[in-house]
């Protein structure tokens, strides 16, 4: 068996039951994430979600005119901005980082926003969510902060 032959191989092996693959290439999951520049706090966290799937944190930058984004009532928006109509839960810093793991994360996502830290975890098929620690950027007017992929069966 060749390389390339090999390489293909496990690619379809990696795909899951629904046809797309699940790659740690960087890229969105399926909410989307950047419509606006992203800040240079957040272009230089090298960190890794740890779950089944081991996914680095990407850099979220969305236009937004709003005061927060917290639990309760911006739930909606945040659904609206991420271009997502599925299940979104607000999240305790204490439940998505129980161990204190990614402190570089939240530290990184206050410094590039107004302080304040706000964790949400989006459903985005069968085991897989995306785990989003955002802030408020208002001078830019812009959510900002770091997302991940986690798959959780």
């Amino acid at each position: 068996m060749s390389d390339a032959d090999y390489a293909s191989f496990l690619d379809k092996a990696n795909e899951n039951s629904g046809g797309a693959s699940a790659q740690q290439s960087g890229k969105s999951y399926g909410t989307k994430s950047v419509n606006t520049a992203v800040p240079a706090a957040l272009e230089d966290v090298e960190e890794v979600y740890v779950s089944e799937a081991d996914e680095p944190f990407e850099a979220v930058s969305l236009k937004f005119d709003g005061e927060g984004i917290d639990a309760g009532e911006c739930i909606d928006e945040l659904k609206k901005l991420l271009g997502h109509d599925g299940e979104v839960e607000s999240v305790s810093e204490k439940e998505f980082d129980p161990r204190g793991q990614y402190t570089k994360v939240v530290d990184a996502v206050k410094k590039a926003g107004d302080g304040k830290v706000s964790i949400f975890s989006v459903d985005v098929s069968g085991t897989r969510k995306e785990y989003y620690v955002v802030s408020v950027d208002k001078e830019e007017g812009r959510v900002v902060g770091l997302k991940a992929l986690a798959v959780e069966s």
